[in-house]
């Protein structure tokens, strides 16, 4: 006997479609190239886990207890002194573990209570998950170039992002003054996604934290950041992430998480403390990528793409001054695989964006089919 819907539409039928679902024959495209695909879209890291990290992570596979929600001391203590060295803030912030930094995005309107006749901003060019978390809580989704231009009686949250997935821009101290001082004189909860944080290669704008308290003051109140370390510590398959900010929402998201047993592997927790301390695999990890870069980005400015932004993070975002799929078909010929800009939002339609998370060989071989 088939089974009844339950009343309402199902959440699926809420979401829009998968995006990456559309690049399926740009990517058998590109894969017919006599060469072979050459894959930048997803910014999955391709680098080994450092050994030390194996190691605690090893140490700790034999534990069968559950894990807690909040994590060790230690654990706390590792992702407060790494706060505190990469922004700045106070050593006795709020700190709470999450099963990667996407479950976070998705999930927090709701676990902060926000719902249906509410609204949750955030950036026109984004990551699509910002989207997501608000249809997934029944809020209505506004994204906007400055989360001050969606200003209602109806806002309970607005995200920000820097370095910006996926244009690669940064914010400056003064910027993110102004966004903290408008989200406490609105009673708005400030959420800022700052996984990429530690990638800033524009020495005249580095990336700044709202935890810093040049922005702040010293005074956290309805502000959020949330950490990662996939592209850090190469830990995308370890779902290692990390939020930090007001003590009392993050106490409030500490008890909506233990119920719904948002919990990180006791293991993960180990090999986290293990990473958060290890500062030299980073720096290495950071080279590396920076490498990468410098080779990428030549390659596609000499084949005639404008590369805009792009000053901080993972990603070229270049454009041939077109639609986007038009380049990622051009792109597609030559063996290459770019993410189409549509994906983060309308205003991206004429912009790829490339990742520099392939291997050292597959980014000199891209360039090559560029040049």
């Amino acid at each position: 006997m088939a089974l009844r819907r339950l009343h309402g539409a199902s959440p699926a039928r809420r979401l829009p479609r998968f995006p990456w679902d559309r690049m399926a024959p740009y990517k058998e495209r590109a894969a017919a190239h006599p060469d072979g695909l050459v894959d930048l879209t997803v910014g999955a890291p391709v680098d080994p886990v450092p050994d030390s990290i194996q190691a605690a992570l090893h140490e700790a596979a034999a534990m069968p207890g559950y894990p807690t929600v909040a994590g060790p001391p230690e654990l706390g203590a590792a992702m407060r002194s790494w706060l505190h060295r990469h922004t700045g803030v106070a050593e006795d912030v709020a700190v709470l573990p999450t099963v990667g930094s996407k479950e976070l995005v998705a999930n927090l309107p709701f676990q902060l209570g926000i719902g249906p006749g509410e609204t949750v901003a955030y950036p026109e060019i984004a990551y699509p998950t910002y989207e997501i978390g608000a249809i997934l809580a029944k809020a209505e989704p506004v994204p906007v170039a400055d989360p001050r231009d969606a200003a209602s009686s109806r806002l309970r949250l607005a995200w920000i992002n820097y370095p910006t997935n996926p244009t690669g821009e940064t914010a400056s101290v003064e910027h993110l003054r102004g966004l903290v001082r408008w989200a406490r004189d609105s009673g708005i909860v400030l959420a800022s996604d700052e996984c990429y944080l530690t990638l800033g290669w524009d020495d005249d704008r580095p990336p700044v934290s709202v935890l810093d308290p040049r922005v702040n003051d010293g005074d956290l109140t309805g502000l959020l950041a949330a950490h990662s370390l996939s592209k850090r510590s190469n830990l995308a398959g370890y779902r290692s992430a990390f939020l930090a900010g007001d003590p009392a929402l993050v106490a409030d998201l500490l008890e909506i998480r233990r119920h719904a047993g948002f919990m990180v592997p006791w293991a993960v927790q180990r090999a986290t403390i293990a990473a958060l301390h290890d500062e030299e695999h980073a720096i290495a990890q950071r080279e590396r990528y920076g490498r990468r870069r410098e080779v990428l980005r030549a390659a596609v400015e000499s084949a005639g793409l404008r590369i805009d932004h792009s000053g901080a993070g993972l990603y070229l975002w270049a454009t041939r001054d077109e639609d986007c799929w038009d380049t990622v078909a051009w792109l597609a010929d030559r063996g290459i695989l770019a993410a189409a800009g549509e994906f983060y939002g309308a205003k991206g339609n004429r912009h790829v964006r490339l990742s520099l998370t392939a291997t050292d060989e597959a980014v000199a071989d891209a360039a090559q089919r560029l040049k």
